[in-house]
């Protein structure tokens, strides 16, 4: 039972990453395309958020090949790592929102981006399910971690979603980079959390 949920939480990471730079590649032909801005941010922003999947892959293929205590050091190795992810993809999305804030970059009008961001709702919130409920019965703090990395790309497609789906229909531009940098303290904050709980 243990080694199929170490394999599920290895299939798992795969899937996200292979997600993520299809959602990344898609993104970005569309937002070019239609010249939005908010898309081809969204997708820069989901090659960012795919170093997490990497991370758990080469977490997670290391199991039953070392010892018990060489895998304790690289879980906390890996719970590290995933705390930096959250700080780059912070780092990012706050200087993408302050950008579009400055420069009153406006999301265009797209029906593909809608697309884009509702079905990223939905793959990402039952990946993050799943994540979630592997890691607590494995006891990996690395695969939680990664689990609220998901989490936060769920909220960065409702923000592109509220970018779109509010200037589409009243012209409320702000409403993007706002819920950005909202997201950014919620970043910031796992990400401290996760460095705080590598020792325990």
């Amino acid at each position: 039972m243990d080694l199929k949920l170490y394999k599920k939480a290895l299939f798992l990471s795969y899937f996200t990453v292979g997600y993520n730079i299809l959602e990344g590649i898609v993104s970005i032909l569309i937002g070019s395309l239609a010249d939005s801005i908010a898309l081809v941010g969204f997708g820069l922003d989901s090659f960012v958020e795919s170093s997490s999947g990497f991370i758990m892959i080469w977490r997670f293929k290391k199991h039953g090949k070392i010892s018990e205590e060489e895998e304790k050091r690289v879980e906390r190795k890996a719970v590290r790592f995933v705390a930096y992810t959250f700080f780059m993809l912070g780092g990012y999305v706050f200087y993408e929102s302050i950008k579009k804030l400055y420069f009153r970059e406006l999301p265009e009008r797209s029906l593909f981006g809608i697309i884009i961001a509702t079905l990223s709702i939905i793959v990402m919130l039952l990946l993050f399910y799943a994540k979630y409920k592997t890691a607590r019965l494995i006891n990996s703090k690395s695969l939680e971690a990664d689990s609220k990395q998901t989490l936060a790309c769920v909220f960065l497609s409702v923000a592109l979603l509220l970018g779109l789906g509010l200037n589409y229909l009243y012209g409320l531009w702000q409403a993007d980079p706002i819920v950005g940098i909202i997201i950014v303290i919620f970043l910031i904050k796992e990400g401290f959390e996760t460095l705080n709980g590598v020792g325990s």
